[in-house]
């Protein structure tokens, strides 16, 4: 078996995963800021080391304000219910997942207004088309650092430095790049940055993280309300963070594992990470060209992506394709519309969607010849 859908989800996790998941649930057990007992205390410092390990990849200067959150999808609509109002306007990208999308489609029903900054036919942001769509309402820019169709890579740091220069909050939707490439929260000038624990992160499912500058902390509105084991005197929730943000008791078998991922990504090196990614990006982009029975979609060299590769089978239906890339070579593969309908639009794919192979951290150069080998012959 060669998996090839590591846009979807990591696999295999980091190693030392698994262990710390079941380490925590047959051996401690307690969930954090409830009890006071040896247990529950361990588990409030694992919990604080995952914070301070987020803070210091993304280069965040405040643990409070690394909130836990359970997924990127999550944290998204935090950010986006959380502030925008009846009246107010939005800016992103043409290449948005839906976990923007529908939030948005859903305010918009409500009175917010929103626009999507053109990108090119490579799914490339028009970058000198932002500062004339900013309006006197516009409240948010949001977007994502990568796209999970095709891996084109955003200029994050330009666009921050205009919703600066604009007084502009900027949001940042790293689903697809944390892990894989540098991500800076104070260079890029972020107001939010989401990330899911389980994609270039190799932590499990079910856990996240939202981290945020404090003044725009202010600005949100909790859309959970609940215990947090803190202020418990009160039926307000409490003012400070990340406890505002953070109501209901946390999946802490996740906390474990992701900040086990993540003292294994410390310890291995972002850049080892980016630049093993980019050789085996360069070796399928190299080995595709010229080949007649298929469609590359978003950029044709490996800079300024990541290992996210989406083609159309010219010869057969795109399902048919990845059924047999399965089937007769053990290839795994995502094929359809990938939650984002804009960005297959905007690359020129929609409705036919496309076969999706995309690089982790266990691929090697043997994986990607046989995926296209296994092109070639389909």
């Amino acid at each position: 078996m060669v998996y090839l859908d590591n846009a979807a989800t990591s696999y295999p996790k980091a190693p030392g995963v698994a262990s710390a998941m079941a380490d925590y649930v047959e051996k401690v057990g307690a969930t954090i800021n409830r009890s006071s007992y040896a247990s529950a205390q361990e588990a409030g410092l694992v919990t604080l080391s995952l914070r301070e390990r987020l803070c210091r990849l993304f280069n965040h200067p405040d643990p409070t304000h690394a909130v836990l959150t359970p997924g990127a999808t999550a944290g998204l609509n935090m950010v986006i219910k959380g502030l925008l109002r009846p009246g107010d306007h939005c800016l992103v990208s043409s290449m948005e997942h839906n976990a923007v999308m529908r939030p948005l489609v859903q305010l918009e029903r409500e009175g917010v207004a929103f626009e999507r900054i053109p990108c090119d036919a490579q799914g490339r942001l028009r970058l000198e088309a932002l500062p004339g769509m900013i309006k006197l309402n516009t409240r948010l820019v949001v977007m994502a650092h990568g796209s999970n169709v095709c891996g084109t890579v955003q200029d994050a740091e330009a666009v921050g430095k205009i919703c600066r220069e604009r007084g502009v909050p900027f949001a940042l939707d790293a689903a697809q790049t944390a892990g894989h490439i540098e991500v800076d929260f104070e260079r890029f000038g972020l107001s939010a940055l989401v990330v899911p624990g389980h994609k270039g992160l190799l932590g499990p499912q079910g856990i996240g993280a939202l981290l945020l500058d404090a003044d725009f902390a202010r600005r949100l509105t909790p859309l959970v309300a609940g215990g947090t084991g803190s202020a418990s005197d009160s039926e307000e929730l409490p003012d400070w963070m990340p406890d505002r943000f953070e109501s209901g008791t946390p999946n802490m078998p996740g906390v474990y594992g992701w900040e086990a991922a993540l003292g294994w990504l410390e310890n291995t090196g972002i850049e080892t990470l980016e630049n093993h990614e980019k050789t085996l990006s360069k070796r399928f982009l190299e080995g595709i060209y010229g080949l007649k029975n298929v469609k590359l979609y978003g950029a044709t060299v490996p800079e300024g992506r990541t290992g996210v590769f989406s083609v159309g089978f010219l010869n057969c239906d795109n399902a048919e394709a990845a059924w047999r890339l399965e089937r007769e070579f053990g290839i795994l593969t995502r094929c359809g519309l990938h939650c984002a309908p804009s960005a297959h639009k905007t690359l020129g794919s929609f409705p036919e969607g496309s076969v999706r192979f995309s690089t982790g951290w266990a691929n090697t150069e043997a994986d990607i010849d046989a995926a296209l080998s296994a092109i070639t012959a389909i």
